[in-house]
């Protein structure tokens, strides 16, 4: 696990410069501060940060060459199922000099070329230069766990783990307009762009090809849609199911140092403890975030459950000065507005977490891919939400949080932008209203999601729902989760991403899902022999954060509101007709409604007055 970076001066034999190339591999220090490596030949220049996990020797040093010295590699990221391959390299005369991955990953691309990726189980997003062709390779894992950015700049191609890299490299930070539209819409930018003006990312699941001449060719290797086509009827899907969680966590506790687990107390993260303890894998360490705010609280489930399998458990609360400084620290390394509001809890588990292990696993994806999330209960009944539409002015739709969000939310009146919006926080008939803000974004990509999404699953939404957010809300989510626990120097791993259950799961006939009351019925009819009934049946939080108690209550928070009042934020055009100032004085008075609306703005707020300052 590590940050990868490079330079490559298209059309040109000008000579890489070794001072901008180190420092912006040095910008990535916190993703791998174990070793660093630099290859530079003229025009090339490729970095490398190290997190030793497998091999932790100078063994696994990069980036790494080719026995044969045509390719060189800088690589992120852990193939799981990596020892599998060594009969067939030995087989076919390569020596196996290291108990790294790395070498695996390069010696199957000697042998098989791109054509090896189908067969790899892992995460992971590397960079290859083929010296004969005079072409850089950049390929990105089937989910995007591992981020991959890049740049054209200036006649020269830049790549690195976290945008921040590329504005050390000199291009200019500057907000695209279409990415602000979608933070506002959306909550994040989806698809290769980024909130910033030429700044994108490699789509996972594809190949980004840079020949020297100019030639950029931009090929998918692996197609969800595809793979759920072509999946074979499962028989018997709770055994199936079981079996396949069981396999994927044993391949991602493949380590040469401590793994823990992020115990939440929901039912994710107590399957994989569950699942543990079934396999037998002992001095397994666990980390809770916990809340004094009882209805954000399951420390108590979390506690108990690592005492149920004589597991280790940590736990924090975060508050006040500690809570703002990881605010601050997270916005920086996720190199955005934070959205998902959890980003400094995470930031500080990683952080409580380092000193004991240097891998968690992590029970991210399970809701995107079993039906977890309670706004997919909306897409159940359409019609219902029509009839919502006419009565959301009545005061139990206006007083309570959640039916406030679903009486706006049935305001939608199409049913794709019932998929699209979805997620979001706040929709286009509440920003107009309360922002003056009429121009939703474009969404190219979300609407080719959503076609293929509706093509795949015809007539249902939630499937719909589904799929869409695999490919665009989780995508947020992995970032999340690799941005705050690198920023702490750790690797985080997720089990239920393996790429036979993302498959399977999508074949399923919708009972395995969305049967009983709380959904993801599959995972539950599987863990139903290894888990109580309190985490079977317990009411999911997830990890929510009380922020509006926060702002009004904590010194800090309290002067920052203040300050964002006045920011220079609604000075930029896209954002001049917002009043903020009456924002927060509405909020002040006590309008909790006003959270949804004032949290993204407030987070792009310390975005700019912390990290965009930097560069």
């Amino acid at each position: 696990m590590c940050g990868i970076n490079g330079i490559f001066h298209l059309q040109s034999q000008k000579k890489v410069d070794e001072r901008l190339l180190t420092k912006m591999r040095d910008s990535l220090e916190h993703r791998g501060p174990d070793d660093k490596g630099l290859f530079i030949e003229n025009n090339v220049g490729l970095g490398h940060r190290r997190l030793s996990i497998l091999d932790v020797s100078a063994a696994g040093h990069q980036p790494f060459l080719s026995d044969d010295g045509r390719y060189v590699m800088t690589y992120n990221g852990e193939i799981y199922n990596f020892r599998d391959f060594y009969p067939e390299l030995k087989s076919n005369g390569f020596d196996i000099k290291t108990s790294s991955d790395t070498e695996v990953l390069l010696k199957l691309f000697q042998l098989h070329g791109l054509k090896m990726l189908n067969r790899l189980n892992g995460m992971f997003a590397f960079v290859i230069w083929d010296k004969l062709e005079r072409k850089m390779i950049t390929v990105r894992d089937r989910m995007g766990v591992k981020p991959l950015y890049y740049s054209f700049y200036n006649e020269t191609f830049y790549f690195g783990s976290e945008q921040k890299a590329l504005f050390t490299a000199g291009v200019p930070l500057k907000m695209a307009q279409n990415g602000m539209e979608e933070y506002i819409f959306n909550r994040f930018v989806a698809g290769e762009n980024t909130l910033y003006e030429n700044v994108k990312k490699v789509l996972p699941g594809h190949i980004l090809t840079i020949h020297e001449s100019g030639k950029i060719t931009n090929e998918k290797w692996w197609d969800l849609k595809e793979e759920i086509q072509n999946q074979p009827k499962i028989k018997n899907p709770v055994e199936w199911f079981r079996e396949t969680f069981d396999e994927s966590i044993k391949l991602r506790m493949v380590s040469d140092v401590p793994v823990g687990v992020l115990l939440s107390g929901g039912l994710d993260s107590s399957s994989i403890l569950a699942s543990l303890n079934h396999q037998n894998f002992r001095d397994i360490q666990t980390f809770n975030i916990g809340f004094k705010e009882k209805e954000h609280n399951e420390s108590h489930l979390a506690k108990n459950m690592a005492e149920k399998f004589d597991y280790e458990f940590h736990t924090m609360q975060l508050e006040d000065h500690s809570l703002f400084d990881k605010l601050v620290s997270s916005t920086y390394y996720q190199d955005e507005p934070i959205m998902h509001l959890s980003e400094p809890h995470i930031l500080a588990l990683a952080q409580l977490a380092k000193p004991n292990v240097k891998v968690l696993l992590s029970g991210e994806g399970a809701d995107e891919l079993m039906g977890g999330y309670v706004r997919y209960k909306a897409l159940q009944y359409p019609s219902l939400l029509k009839a919502i539409a006419t009565v959301g002015h009545m005061d139990y739709f206006t007083t309570k949080p959640r039916f406030e969000k679903l009486a706006r939310y049935s305001q939608i009146e199409n049913s794709d932008d019932l998929v699209l919006y979805n997620g979001s926080n706040i929709y286009p008939k509440d920003i107009a209203q309360t922002f003056g803000i009429n121009h939703s974004p474009k969404n190219e990509y979300r609407n080719q999601i959503l076609a293929d999404a509706k093509e795949l699953y015809p007539n249902n939404l939630r499937r719909q729902a589904l799929y869409f957010d695999q490919h665009t809300y989780l995508c947020s989510l992995l970032d999340r989760n690799d941005r705050c626990t690198m920023g702490a120097s750790i690797e985080c791993r997720e089990p239920f991403l393996d790429q036979r259950l993302v498959a399977g799961l999508g074949s399923l006939d919708d009972k395995w899902l969305f049967k009983g009351k709380k959904w993801k019925y599959i995972l539950k009819s599987a863990m139903a022999a290894r888990l109580p009934d309190e985490i079977l049946k317990f009411k999911k939080v997830g990890l929510s954060v009380p922020w509006g108690d926060y702002l009004i209550k904590s010194p800090e928070f309290i002067d920052e509101i203040e300050s964002f009042a006045k920011s220079d934020l609604f000075k930029m055009e896209y954002f001049e007709s917002i009043d903020a100032q009456k924002l927060v004085a509405n909020f002040k008075k006590g309008d909790t409604k006003l959270i949804p609306y004032l949290m993204p703005l407030f987070m792009m707020h310390i975005w700019q007055k912390t990290y965009a300052t930097q560069f």
